[in-house]
């Protein structure tokens, strides 16, 4: 039942974000129904093709009535169309990304979030805040150690929630884009978010 109610949450959010991205690179976006677990923390870089895949990371905190941290990793594909599409770039390498595209990045992760938080909120009526998102462009394994240094204080499982986006661009044709999102609520707000759906822990 808690799993069924964070696919409820993952499927709103991403149908959401979705919306959102839609909206900002004005062009229609689909997302395929994401695939939503719950893993241990040394499981997530295996999923990602090992902890030296090069991908792009934004972290944020969630406080309020619930607290813990929000994590959102994007493949190439999905960081080149994002940035391509919003700046009228051709950016094909990560190697290419100045401040202006971290920016506009940082902008979309932004938004995404605020979409998956308020996924949340509008389920449970809990009031939830996010900062500002940190960005950086690393290896998977160099982007987990930072939420890993807090990670034994906030809870023992990470709600995984992969999602497959597909664009068309002016050329009508279709560009598929993966990212994936981190949620690590600490465990009294888990159960916070449990009892606000009806479910128990």
């Amino acid at each position: 039942m808690c799993l069924d109610a964070l696919r409820e949450i993952g499927n709103i959010g991403s149908g959401n974000a979705a919306s959102a991205l839609s909206c900002m690179l004005s062009r229609l976006v689909n997302i395929q129904v994401p695939k939503i677990r719950i893993l241990d923390y040394n499981e997530v870089s295996d999923n990602f093709g090992g902890p030296e895949t090069l991908m792009v990371g934004l972290l944020l905190s969630m406080n309020g009535e619930v607290n813990g941290m929000m994590m959102f990793l994007l493949h190439k594909d999905f960081a080149h169309m994002t940035i391509n599409s919003l700046l009228g770039s051709d950016l094909q390498d990560f190697s290419e990304v100045g401040e202006m595209e971290l920016s506009a990045i940082k902008e979309v992760g932004n938004i995404m979030a605020a979409s998956y938080i308020n996924a949340i909120a509008s389920l449970t009526n809990l009031k939830i805040n996010i900062t500002v998102p940190d960005i950086c462009i690393d290896m998977v394994g160099a982007i987990l150690s930072v939420p890993a240094i807090h990670y034994a204080n906030i809870s023992d499982k990470i709600i995984f929630i992969e999602n497959q986006f597909d664009a068309a661009n002016e050329s009508a044709d279709v560009q598929h884009a993966q990212s994936h999102v981190l949620m690590i609520p600490d465990v009294e707000s888990l159960n916070k978010i449990m009892d606000s759906l009806g479910i128990g822990l």
